[in-house]
């Protein structure tokens, strides 16, 4: 199981927009409106590292209002 937060920065004004949309996306397993650099952040969940970008980022990065994404995988140490 791979785990990762995702860091995403919006069009101004559309972060509450893209907050609800990406609850729908598949992984998703928590997402929250930050202030800072960012202006999402969600956590998600997959198989391995291929279904994260297919299945979660991909869809993610298409959704209106979107301008960068920066995905950060969960280490286990």
């Amino acid at each position: 199981m791979v785990n990762a937060y995702i860091l995403i920065q919006t069009e101004v004004g559309k972060a509450g927009q893209v907050t609800e949309q990406i609850r729908g996306i598949d992984g998703v397993v928590a997402v929250d409106p930050v202030t800072g650099p960012y202006d999402v952040v969600a956590r998600a969940e997959a198989v391995d590292l291929d279904q994260l970008a297919k299945a979660t980022v991909m869809p993610m990065q298409e959704l209106e209002g979107i301008t960068r994404t920066l995905t950060c995988p969960v280490l286990l140490l």
